[in-house]
């Protein structure tokens, strides 16, 4: 059992006295307050930890790609706590799907939203509350196929569907640029004759640009070059195109004397473009696995 389970394990007693008490509320609401501060802390402590490591803010990456739907402050408690995590729930979601957790098996923490309050300046807030989680390695889980990644063409074509700009193909692009995102004329260039895994990386990154242009005026290429590069490269671990080309190493340059609220701020910002494009991705692949007819339609 964990240091961290033990805050929610209750009292052990030797007298009947001590069996009759009724249950401790001020006690349990400290040893939840307890956990809380802990993962707060945690989060605050990994958050400077893959600032200063180019190895571990990627290892983050990793995370949040497979955890596109957890804000930042989670996957960077799933980092912390079970980095190879795939699939996670709480004890009652697996269980709801006759899944089980595994004898000796250790949770761990999230943060789920609890209830929303008023601050003193008047504004409303929301609290959150640590939630244990189990990730599908240690329950009775099957284990699931690979992802079936679809092919060059196909991903490439899910890519660029409902682009929130136009995007050409051209011959005019500057040396070793193999996409370009223009601001001023809102639209993306992709230079002619690249492979499949080029275009894909390039074009990632030009419409990351392109997403978070959508609420700036003036935008400047040169002071979001860093997410759209994060971002890409959540994309192509998501759909499966190779990533050994991407580099990390000067990332403590880039997010030196920040402070953690900040580097989450940067941090959200790449996930949630990213995100908005693999949502885009997954609705028209979903739909072109709908529109295939079945085996036994085509053995017709």
């Amino acid at each position: 059992m964990s240091e961290l389970d033990e805050l929610f394990q209750p009292q052990v007693t030797t007298t009947s006295a001590q069996r009759e008490q009724p249950f401790d509320k001020e006690a349990w609401a400290q040893k939840k307050q307890e956990l809380r501060h802990w993962t707060y802390e945690t989060i605050d402590a990994t958050t400077a930890a893959i600032a200063q490591n180019g190895e571990q803010f990627q290892h983050y990456l990793d995370v949040q790609s497979r955890f596109d739907l957890y804000s930042v402050a989670n996957a960077l408690l799933i980092l912390t706590q079970r980095p190879d995590a795939t699939r996670i729930a709480d004890f009652d979601s697996w269980k709801e799907q006759g899944v089980y957790i595994r004898r000796k098996e250790t949770g761990f923490y999230i943060l789920e939203p609890g209830e929303e309050y008023k601050r003193e300046d008047g504004s409303t807030g929301i609290s959150y509350n640590p939630k244990k989680m189990f990730d599908a390695a240690q329950t009775t889980a099957q284990k699931k196929e690979p992802p079936a990644y679809p092919d060059d063409r196909t991903r490439i074509k899910a890519l660029m569907d409902r682009s929130p700009v136009p995007i050409t193909i051209g011959d005019a692009l500057p040396a070793e640029v193999h996409a370009l995102y223009q601001p001023d004329t809102r639209s993306i260039v992709v230079r002619r004759g690249l492979g499949a895994g080029d275009i894909f990386r390039a074009l990632a990154q030009e419409l990351v640009h392109a997403e978070i242009d959508r609420g700036h005026n003036n935008y400047s290429r040169s002071e979001y070059n860093f997410q759209a590069y994060c971002a890409a490269y959540m994309l192509c671990k998501k759909f499966g195109v190779e990533t050994a080309s991407f580099r990390f190493g000067r990332v403590s340059e880039r997010l030196k004397d920040m402070e953690p609220q900040q580097i989450r701020a940067e941090l959200t910002l790449m996930k949630d473009a990213a995100h908005d494009i693999s949502r885009r991705m997954h609705r028209m692949l979903a739909g072109q696995r709908q529109q295939q007819p079945s085996r036994s339609d085509s053995a017709r």
